[in-house]
Order: structure tokens, then C-alpha cells, then sequence
């Protein structure tokens, strides 16, 4: 099996066997509704429309994470918030999926980074309300630092693995059909020579669902 027949095999074969697994469990209830929706494939599925029924869903399955304790506070990004975990090994973030033109393409950003980089997998442990704002928190491995991040040497890593620099810290892989963003220094660090990508933006092109050669 190809490296393209896994990855789709992975957002394919999403089901509801899979609920032992929250973050397949939620991608599963939002591909759920929106084949329950009139004539779904010509209809669009609105973001807050997903929102909302993550938000039914939360509410039924008792998902709620409890107000973060903000002295455990580590730092700010646009699209989310991370904390130290009372476990120090490590973190919880705070995501509202902002990045995303729908929810479900987030989830599948977290299905996609856990299979290509399961040192630094997400864990999804639950839902945050701030506000009307919804946000997903995971859980991921605390990576400590030993130095700064060469992006020339995420830039060979990447290539090596079929991936090819669109611009800035921005990639994409033809064969596989998939957009990489967003890979700056800050999002990739480094732990005596080795790379650890920590934070990733998948995007999925329109090939990706083309059938693998």
C-alpha cells in the first residue's frame, strides 16, 4: 500500500467503530451530519453549522474541558493558545480551527500530522466555550529545545520526502495531493539535531482524493 492509499484510507475509512479515538469520533459525527443534510454533496456545510453540532455533541458525550488554569500559561499563536499539562510532560492547546474553512478540515489535519509524525501526535481530550467561541483542546508531547531550528534543514527534510517549498515556509506535495503551511521556526523545533514538527497546517487538494497510482 502507497503512502496516498494510507493517508486516504485513513479519512475514508472513518467510522463509527472508530469512536475509541476522539479525534476520528468527531470527524466521523461531522461527516455523519452533513450526509444527513438534503442533497449534501450540492449544499455547503457551513463552519458554525459544524460548530454547533460539536457542540450538541459535546454536550451529550460530556466533553467539556474545564476553564483552563491560566497560570500554566505558555504562549500565544493566532489560532490558538497553549498551557503547560499538569503532567509537565506535556501541553494542552487551545484550537477555534480559524486556519480551517470547515472543522472537518481540521480534524483531518490531526489525523494526517499523527500518522506523518506520531512523536508529536494530538491527542483530542475535549471542547472549550469562550464566549460563543468554540475550541478544540488536545494534548501533545512537550518538546524541550536545544537549540534553534535550521529552516534550511526542514526544508531538505521535507524535500527528501517528496514535499517542495511554494514559498515562504509554505509546501506541497503533488503526488500525495497535500498542502503543507506554516512551517517556520517556531512551529518545528529542533532536540539535539532531530526535528520535532509540533505544529502543522494540512490542507487537502482536490487530488488527494484522486485514486493513487
Amino acid at each position: 500500500m502507497s503512502l496516498k492509499d494510507e493517508l486516504q484510507s485513513i479519512i475514508s475509512g472513518i467510522g463509527q467503530n472508530s469512536k475509541g479515538n476522539l479525534i476520528e469520533a468527531a470527524a466521523y459525527e461531522l461527516r455523519k451530519s452533513k450526509a444527513a443534510s438534503t442533497n449534501a454533496q450540492a449544499v455547503e456545510f457551513f463552519k458554525n453549522e459544524e460548530a454547533a453540532g460539536l457542540i450538541d455533541w459535546a454536550n451529550k458525550n460530556n466533553l467539556w474541558v474545564h476553564p483552563v488554569d491560566e497560570s500554566r500559561f505558555l504562549a500565544r499563536g493566532f489560532e490558538q493558545r497553549v498551557y503547560l499539562a499538569e503532567d509537565v510532560r506535556y501541553v494542552i492547546k487551545l484550537n477555534d480551527a480559524v486556519f480551517y474553512e470547515y472543522w472537518l478540515d481540521y480534524f483531518y489535519n490531526l489525523l494526517i500530522h499523527n500518522f506523518l509524525f506520531p512523536l508529536t501526535s494530538y491527542e483530542l481530550i475535549g471542547f472549550y466555550m469562550e464566549g460563543k467561541i468554540l475550541h478544540a483542546v488536545v494534548k501533545q508531547p512537550f518538546i524541550e529545545i536545544s537549540g534553534p531550528t535550521d529552516t534550511e534543514s526542514v526544508k531538505e527534510f521535507l524535500e527528501a520526502n517528496g514535499f517542495k517549498l511554494k514559498k515562504n515556509n509554505d509546501y506541497f506535495n503533488s503526488e500525495l495531493g497535500i498542502i503543507l503551511e506554516d512551517l517556520h521556526d517556531e512551529n518545528v523545533l529542533t532536540n539535539k539535531g532531530v526535528l520535532f514538527f509540533i505544529d502543522t497546517i494540512f490542507y487537502l487538494m482536490p487530488s488527494f482524493f484522486d485514486q493513487a497510482k
